[in-house]
């Protein structure tokens, strides 16, 4: 590293979170981005293909090799299955790498396979440390792979961690409800996703089933220490980006919003991205589009007494690429806010 600034690269770029790691790197103070690609756009000018870029990258075909010589982080923005053998030829060849699929994100092999199917490079599944950076920032730090996590879980585990440590709350029932935008669903032809479908409607899908619930369920048991089941139900908004999760448990005890509030503010009290409301305050996506930050608030209902969880956040930053670059940071020394300190967009 010269003058304490690193060569980065972007797989599969022309994603939106791939896009969004680009907007985010050629901004970032310690960092140069050396390449990009793209199979349907190679051998274009970024701006070319995107005008609100001004840069003059171009799109280059993949060459694994010449991107793991040639950089100090690799990001690998590719689907599922397809990162894998993508990682192991960049790490053999020294550089470090950011995956924002499925394929390094668990803990279990057996758990993989279960959701995605089979795991080619289950010793480099071991090596991996998951990304999100609040809980488990000592295990970045130290990791030259990091699986970034997915954005609904992001989301749900930032509300839950705190009082699942701390051990505030009943393992069940958990239930998350959870609503995002469309670009979750990424730039991919997708008949379900054209405008005449999803304007002014609003619908539920992945009923009982969904992927990132293992994801969530693996690491509840892994802070609590508990086998932890869930009931998450995701459902599509008529927007484009910004996802919040509502998520009810039961306390243990009759706590008082304030009690749990100063438990959640200690939690995070060296976490600049996460900001806990005070009481009586709840959280909408607008305060939060455009930003890396994570708005979380908490409210006791006495009639139910349930304790009620509100968590938003912008899917494509604080849920993959922003949180991706937060990774980078850790991993490098820099300040974990480099290149990730925006105000929202707002209106």
């Amino acid at each position: 590293m010269e003058n304490n600034t690193i060569k980065t690269a972007v797989i599969g770029a022309s994603g939106y979170t791939g896009l969004e790691l680009v907007r985010l790197l050629l901004a970032h103070p310690n960092t140069e981005l050396t390449t990009i690609t793209s199979r349907q756009f190679a051998g274009k000018k970024l701006s070319q293909c995107f005008p609100h870029f001004s840069t003059n990258l171009k799109f280059e075909k993949l060459s694994t090799v010449k991107i793991a010589k040639n950089n100090h982080v690799v990001f690998v923005c590719l689907p599922h299955h397809e990162s894998m053998d993508i990682a192991k030829k960049i790490r053999e060849h020294g550089a470090k790498v950011i995956d924002l699929s499925a394929d390094f994100r668990f803990e279990s092999w057996r758990t993989y396979e279960k959701v995605y199917g089979k795991h080619k490079q289950r010793k480099l599944l071991k090596e991996s440390a998951y990304g999100l950076c609040e809980i488990f920032s000592k295990e970045i730090q130290n990791s030259y792979l990091v699986g970034a996590p997915g954005c609904y879980v992001t989301s749900i585990l930032l509300a839950l961690a705190p009082l699942v440590q701390n051990q505030m709350i009943g393992l069940d029932p958990i239930i998350c409800d959870s609503k995002s935008g469309t670009s979750g669903a990424g730039r991919s032809a997708n008949i379900s996703m054209i405008n005449s479908e999803i304007h002014s409607n609003f619908k539920a899908y992945g009923l009982t089933n969904h992927r990132h619930r293992p994801e969530i369920e693996e690491k509840l048991n892994l802070l609590s220490g508990s086998d932890i089941k869930i009931s998450f139900t995701p459902h599509l908004l008529p927007i484009s980006r910004g996802i919040l999760s509502t998520i009810y448990v039961r306390p243990l005890r009759k706590w008082n919003e304030e009690k749990v509030l100063r438990v959640m503010n200690k939690f995070y009290k060296s976490s600049p991205f996460v900001k806990v409301l005070p009481k009586g305050k709840s959280p909408q996506l607008k305060d939060v589009i455009g930003t890396n930050n994570c708005l979380i608030s908490a409210h006791y209902d006495d009639h139910s007494e349930q304790l009620i969880l509100i968590s938003v956040l912008d899917n494509l930053l604080k849920g993959a690429s922003g949180q991706a670059v937060q990774c980078l940071n850790l991993m490098c020394g820099f300040d974990e806010t480099a290149g990730l300190d925006h105000i929202s967009v707002y209106p």
